[in-house]
């Protein structure tokens, strides 16, 4: 499987580098679309602007649907201060902890995109009394890389308020296989099920259930999967970030199962096939309980789809900040789906 954990990487690196706020989903929709169409795999893109592609199969009265998410945290501009810099709202969970110090782009309505960095207020520690105040969206402020120190001057350059923020995801690969970036949530999980339809066109093969995949835009914000659900659907899995950390058995090495979320427990019958499949195939795998989490399929729950519903996806650590998963993980992950739907067969 090593031309697939290839492709997948290569594939969220592209993915990493396009700029997707929750909203502001044009341009990475339309990078998948453009590569379902290589790869030959029907896809459209909702009203809603997501995408959803047709991996085909046989059975269309009990297909299943995999929802992953390409949009990310990110801000917004909430107030054109004074002095020139920008006060942001967030998009997502995004924390000023997490912002600060980063190199940002500041993209306008007209398309017209300016660097910035996001910073403390009064930013120097030679000059500042207190470099230890508690970080907020009032004191984690943007300056813009231009020669501005007004409002009219920022209003010239045509940014106003409501213009999006994206921050630069550092993305890097190591060579003993480990993937680090912002992002990762969701974007590695959304190249798994990319590299899962590249291996069924290389392979000519044809799922005995209808396959389909919902690439959304508003997870972040917590309704990406509350639309597109193709009829004859009767089970939905989020393919997203494992989480890692205290307490959770799950590594960046492992497809991480999880029992259950905020939202409450998944599908006892679909967690416990999962738990099997992994198991008869050695695959590497934990299975968790997420403290705090809510996924695609929890939406598309609760616009009141009658499904089952799971949630998997490689361990991904330090989630909402710059995040680290491995190449063993997304392997596990992608095993894991192909085996559980060959079994189908």
């Amino acid at each position: 499987m090593k031309q697939y954990v290839d492709y997948i990487v290569d594939q969220a690196v592209k993915l990493l580098n396009i700029d997707s706020p929750s909203g502001y989903g044009e341009k990475v929709t339309e990078y998948l679309l453009e590569e379902f169409q290589r790869l030959g795999i029907k896809a459209e893109r909702t009203v809603k602007g997501g995408v959803l592609a047709d991996f085909g199969g046989e059975d269309t009265e009990n297909a299943i649907l995999m929802e992953c998410h390409c949009d990310t945290l990110g801000g917004m501009v909430h107030q054109i201060k004074d002095n020139g810099r920008l006060k942001l709202t967030p998009v997502g969970g995004m924390r000023p902890e997490n912002a600060e110090t980063e190199n940002c782009r500041i993209i306008t309505k007209a398309g017209k995109v300016y660097e910035g960095t996001c910073q403390l207020v009064n930013a120097s520690v030679h000059v500042t009394d207190d470099y230890t105040e508690k970080r907020t969206w009032d004191n984690v402020e943007v300056l813009i890389d231009e020669p501005v120190s007004s409002k009219d001057d920022v209003k010239a350059l045509g940014i106003m308020n409501g213009d999006y923020v994206c921050f630069e995801p550092r993305t890097r690969v190591t060579d003993s296989g480990y993937i680090k970036s912002r992002f990762l949530d969701d974007k590695i999980s959304s190249s798994v099920l990319l590299g899962y339809a590249k291996y069924l066109k290389d392979n000519n093969i044809t799922p005995k259930r209808r396959v389909y995949a919902h690439f959304t835009i508003f997870e972040e914000v917590g309704h990406g999967g509350s639309a597109s659900c193709p009829d004859g659907v009767t089970e939905i899995w989020s393919v997203d970030m494992g989480c890692v950390g205290d307490g959770l058995e799950c590594t960046e090495h492992e497809v991480s199962i999880c029992a259950k979320d905020s939202g409450g427990p998944y599908s006892y019958p679909v967690v416990s096939r999962m738990i099997e499949i992994a198991q008869k195939h050695n695959l590497k795998y934990a299975v968790d309980i997420y403290p705090h989490y809510g996924s695609d399929v929890e939406a598309t729950l609760h616009a009141g789809y009658d499904v089952r519903h799971g949630l998997i996806g490689p361990g991904v650590y330090a989630s909402h900040g710059y995040e680290r998963t491995h190449k063993d993980g997304v392997e596990n992950t992608l095993n894991l789906i192909r085996y559980y739907l060959e079994a189908e067969d």
